[in-house]
């Protein structure tokens, strides 16, 4: 019996070749068959209420049982309860020991493992890293969070790796990690708070606990990524040798990998910091505490001097790791007086016990607060608007708000549900396969089927509007950075303090330069997204072949076009990687805009906490898992079998 076969893509119509367009025409005929059947059935642009479920019953039940049994069910008690113990101990530990070990202990200590690591000019940055959090008033504030850090970093870092692991090494692993690294890092932490401190209650192990979850994704996926981009021909040989599989991932994998661990590294760091200001809600303490009280009363100028040492710290971590993973470059006579240096800063920590001298003099501290609350008051009256020409902050605010937010808002509401959902399976399809479209389609119609359909689209208007001028600033910012070498030394410290300053503490003068609406909401995503763009497009660009490049020069090809034609296609992964940072990380700052007037999903999440509604929280943030997972799906393309088509 004959078979009925495809046609050979050489007897198709000429506009048929192409893979893009046999995918549009056969989307096309399935939208012609359901599109009508859809619009008989359910009539109306909005989402069908038919289509809709009511999760808050389930929702309030679970958090009312959590609180019935958090004392005695065995889970907590035998499984949970070891696991927040274990935590406090470690932090307590950790804490205990610097507070012990003095100010001029830990000054001392710090700089000898500065000096060890990377030579003078490290460890005199690192000590006066930790000498200004003392003139700042913060030491003790600083010790907590430092104490805090440490912990959840290590914690971060450890299971960061261990799902890199996995998924470098398995391409199926790979596929299923995403999501899951997705939901980690978009889930918005205001909204996995709440049931955080419904299982484990207000205190440590809650920020913890949160912190990991946002710091784990970058060390995951950097990790993966290093493991999957080794030299083929290096693992080549190594097998041509008899390696085990053991040994080929310690002698080739990983020192392959060692540029992507430490930037995993470094991302976690900064995440972790960045967390600090959102766990002293939960009963973190430290800086964060400090932070977020002195922004409860409008006082710039506080938050300001307890956000430098969060800085700070993270600075120093950041060099100092960094520096550790560069075997070979330390200058010699570091190496050669490092057992004195290492002496000497044991006797500085013995001298301060032994004299009772642990803490920081009173006498030694600057205020700083009041000279900054004066100059953001004068930004205010002189920039805010009335600046002759190009107008004040407000002004582009409002151009920005009419001219582009608006009109995306109203496209999206204006838009029929199902044409959402096409636009999205179309995407999806063009850049992956069927089942890439399918997650996509499947994710969106989530948001409707969880009631916040018109939220979402609000939400998603900013989020596009953010990521574009993030990939626009962050991919010029990384040419000119990888172009010029004293620009990147002078951009380095801007971008750490850009990507560890808490958004709470920016916010205010956001706020204040721009005022409250979503304008100022995309301005704080922007700043908190760009960081870590410039920093994965760089790097991505540094990696491109030497030879290339060499190659380009020597038929007479302009800098222009070495950047276009060889540089950025050869940086594709790095590219995408940084537009998928891009938009996990707008949308982590979703929240933040909720309390700036952006309203939308930010908002519900911000309200389900402050107002302990389990239900609107969780809503509102896995509609925003569903956006970041949507938007993966339409900005990353799938890897395909060769054997297979889409």
């Amino acid at each position: 019996m004959a078979t009925l076969t495809a046609p050979a893509p050489h007897s198709l119509p000429g506009f048929l070749k192409r893979p893009a367009a046999r995918k549009l025409l056969l989307l096309a005929l399935a939208a012609a068959v359901l599109v009508p059947l859809a619009q008989a059935r359910w009539a109306g642009g909005a989402w069908p209420d038919a289509l809709t479920v009511d999760l808050d019953k389930p929702l309030t039940d679970a958090g009312a049982w959590i609180i019935d049994n958090r004392d005695t069910h065995p889970v907590f008690l035998y499984g949970l309860g070891h696991v927040s113990n274990g935590v406090v101990l470690a932090v307590r530990a950790v804490y205990l020991t610097l507070l012990a070990v003095g100010w001029a202990g830990v000054t001392a200590i710090g700089a000898a493992v500065a000096w060890r690591v990377a030579g003078a000019r490290l460890a005199a940055g690192t000590a006066a890293a930790f000498l200004t959090c003392g003139a700042l008033g913060m030491w003790v504030p600083t010790m907590q969070t430092l104490a805090l850090m440490v912990v959840a970093v290590a914690a971060s870092v450890a299971v960061g790796a261990l799902l890199g692991l996995a998924g470098g090494l398995s391409a199926r692993t790979h596929r299923a990690l995403r999501p899951v690294l997705d939901t980690m890092q978009v889930l918005p932490a205001f909204a996995y708070l709440l049931p955080v401190v419904l299982v484990f209650g207000i205190g440590v192990p809650a920020a913890v606990l949160a912190t990991v979850v946002y710091a784990a994704p970058p060390m995951a996926r950097l990790t993966a990524l290093g493991l999957r981009g080794a030299d083929p021909g290096v693992l080549e040989a190594v097998d041509s040798l008899g390696a085990t599989a053991r040994q080929r991932l310690l002698t080739a994998r990983l020192p392959l990998a060692r540029k992507e661990l430490l930037l995993g590294l470094n991302q976690t760091i900064m995440m972790a910091l960045s967390m600090a200001v959102i766990a002293s809600v939960i009963g973190a303490g430290g800086l964060g505490d400090r932070v977020y009280q002195a922004l409860a009363s409008v006082d710039v100028g506080a938050a300001l001097a307890a956000g430098i040492p969060i800085v700070l710290l993270a600075v120093v971590l950041d060099r100092v790791t960094a520096a550790a993973g560069r075997s070979g470059r330390v200058p010699a006579p570091a190496r050669s007086a490092w057992p004195y240096a290492l002496v000497a800063a044991a006797a500085t920590a013995l001298a301060g016990w032994l004299t009772s001298r642990l803490e920081w003099p009173e006498a030694w501290v600057l205020d700083i607060a009041a000279p900054v609350n004066r100059a953001v008051g004068w930004m205010t009256a002189h920039l805010y608007s009335g600046v002759p020409v190009v107008g004040g902050t407000a002004d582009w605010a409002g151009h920005f708000t009419t001219w582009v937010l608006d009109p995306l808002r109203d496209g999206l509401l204006w838009l029929p549900w199902w044409s959402v959902l096409l636009a999205v399976a179309a995407l999806a399809w063009l850049i992956g396969t069927w089942r890439t479209a399918l997650t996509a389609v499947a994710a969106m119609a989530a948001i409707g089927v969880l009631g916040v359909w018109e939220p979402a689209l609000d939400t998603l208007s900013q989020v596009l509007a953010a990521v574009a001028v993030t990939l626009v600033l962050g991919v010029a910012t990384a040419v000119a950075a990888v172009r010029g070498e004293r620009f990147e030394k002078l951009l380095r410290p801007v971008l750490d303090v850009f990507q560890t300053m808490p958004q709470f503490v920016y916010l205010i003068p956001v706020v204040a330069l721009f005022g409250v609406g979503r304008a100022p909401a995309v301005v704080a995503a922007v700043v908190y997204a760009l960081p870590a763009v410039v920093r994965i497009t760089a790097q991505g660009l540094r990696q491109v072949d030497p030879a290339a490049l060499e190659a380009s020069r020597s038929l007479g090809a302009t800098a222009w076009q070495q950047l276009r034609q060889v540089q950025l296609p050869l940086a594709r992964p790095a590219l995408l990687l940084a537009v998928n940072q891009g938009v996990v990380l707008v949308l982590a700052v979703v929240i933040i805009g909720g309390l700036v007037g952006g309203g939308a999903l930010g908002y519900e999440v911000v309200l389900g906490l402050a107002q302990g509604d389990l239900a609107t929280g969780l809503v509102a943030g896995a509609a925003i898992v569903c956006l970041g997972l949507m938007l993966d799906r339409v900005t990353q393309p799938t890897e395909r079998r060769a054997t297979k088509g889409a």
